[in-house]
């Protein structure tokens, strides 16, 4: 068997590229000799260009706040943002290089779909099966320098997914998906100019790689291959909810902080004990008074705990009601609403723990020290609700267990001093929650 090779070059002869050109006509006049099985590496710029994606822009800053969906990191002027096409990069991809004065150029619109047209063109063109890949120019995390990644891609298998089967040694591949149209893409890079005029490169000798006209997305990622395909490039954009490193340092406390919210329907999938005492850990850093540690959490981890707790304090809660004079039919609706809990795979009950309280004989004093020892204990549940968000689990703190605490201490035999503040009901949510609302800081703010 002969060794695997492949060659890389970059045609000369495309030129300025203006918009309303056709880059597949402009690519098939400067690389005529094309054959099934190439792939196209075409620099975003002239598709770009050819789009008409050029825009009189005299502050390159509003060009990327325009282009921006979520800003990842910063650092002075620096900004990696999660752009329109969902990339996450420098600059939204926000260009000033090789463009006239007073404007910027944009990334294309839907990369993928550039990738498609230019791929039909060339078979019109040259009647060749070729495959496309539209590349940019990333930094990546925890590595220097810059590469090119593919951000669009058409008749490329841009994933290999070589999971379940076994390496040289019989062992097994259990997470081994190789980015492949990310690795033509640098490969392309090293043949193509930034300066020298050289957009495209061709890569001869990895036809395996390029998928058939029948495995065309039709632009919603739906394949009938499976996804890596014709999925496009938008499937090397890793899901939120599988990125690690979706944040920057002091942009994840923020987002993580802004982003939290209430969820209150859960999936059936366990929930990690881990990630809970994790979020523990943070809820413990909370400040305190007279450097106590007032911070006490009970994790109902079995079902058949939960359940008991659960039965106690809704009976609990309807004696209350009925004492209160509610109607059976506003009682049953108001324990509905308190069936979060009961739906949630997994449950918490800080409690308050006052040890090391000043005592003043006192009326308002005293009052004024409980009050300290509360807020102690309501910032540690913040940093809690905040941590479990950052392990990606939902949360919802609700206040039922306040109102029965001799129940509460009774079911799960706790010692008279531990106040329960409130129950966390914990779990994967089933949807990931709407935008918040903005509220504007200014809104409660006041200034002397």
């Amino acid at each position: 068997m002969s060794a695997p090779s492949l060659a890389v070059w970059a045609p000369p002869g495309i030129g300025e590229v203006r918009p309303g050109d056709d880059p597949a006509k402009l690519i098939a006049a400067a690389a005529p000799a094309l054959a099934d099985g190439d792939i196209l590496l075409v620099t975003s710029k002239i598709v770009s260009k050819a789009e008409g994606r050029i825009v009189e822009a005299a502050d390159r800053e509003a060009a990327i706040d325009a282009e921006t969906v979520r800003v990842v990191a910063r650092r002075g002027l620096l900004r990696i943002v999660e752009n329109r096409q969902g990339l996450v990069m420098a600059a939204a991809g926000v260009d000033a290089s090789n463009t006239p004065a007073g404007t910027v150029l944009l990334l294309p619109e839907d990369p993928d779909a550039s990738a498609r047209a230019i791929r039909r063109g060339l078979r019109e063109a040259l009647g060749v099966r070729v495959g496309v890949v539209v590349t940019d120019t990333f930094g990546r995390p925890w590595r220097a320098g810059l590469t090119d990644v593919a951000i669009g891609a058409s008749g490329v298998r841009v994933l290999d997914d070589l999971r379940g089967g076994t390496d040289a040694h019989g062992n097994p591949l259990s997470a081994t998906v190789v980015a492949v149209a990310d690795e033509l893409a640098a490969a392309g890079d090293l043949v193509k100019g930034k300066a020298a005029g050289l957009p495209v490169a061709v890569v001869r000798g990895l036809a395996h790689l390029v998928t058939d006209e029948a495995d065309e997305s039709d632009g919603t990622g739906a394949s009938a291959s499976g996804a890596g395909e014709a999925a496009g490039a938008r499937a090397l954009v890793r899901d939120s909810r599988d990125d690690m490193f979706r944040l920057g340092t002091s942009e994840a406390v923020r987002e993580a902080v802004t982003q939290r919210r209430t969820v209150r329907e859960f999936t059936d999938e366990p929930v990690d004990g881990g990630a809970v005492r994790r979020a523990v850990a943070a809820a413990v850093t909370a400040p305190a008074p007279h450097h106590t540690t007032p911070w006490r959490f009970v994790l109902l981890e079995s079902e058949s705990s939960r359940l008991r707790l659960l039965d106690a304090m809704r009976d609990a809660w309807i004696a209350d009601l009925r004492r209160d004079g509610k109607s059976e039919e506003s009682i049953a609706k108001r324990v509905r609403r308190g069936d979060v809990l009961r739906n949630a795979p997994y449950l918490a009950v800080p409690c308050l723990v006052a040890d090391g309280a000043h005592t003043y004989g006192d009326e308002r004093r005293d009052a004024a020290e409980r009050e300290m020892f509360v807020v102690a204990a309501g910032a540690g549940v913040q940093n809690f609700l905040v941590a479990l968000a950052g392990e990606h689990l939902g949360s919802a703190w609700v206040s039922s267990t306040m109102f029965c605490r001799d129940v509460v201490r009774e079911v799960l035999a706790l010692p008279a001093d531990w106040d329960p503040m409130g129950a966390v009901a914990i779990g994967h949510p089933t949807t990931q929650p709407p935008p918040r609302a903005g509220r504007p800081a200014e809104s409660f703010i006041t200034v002397r």
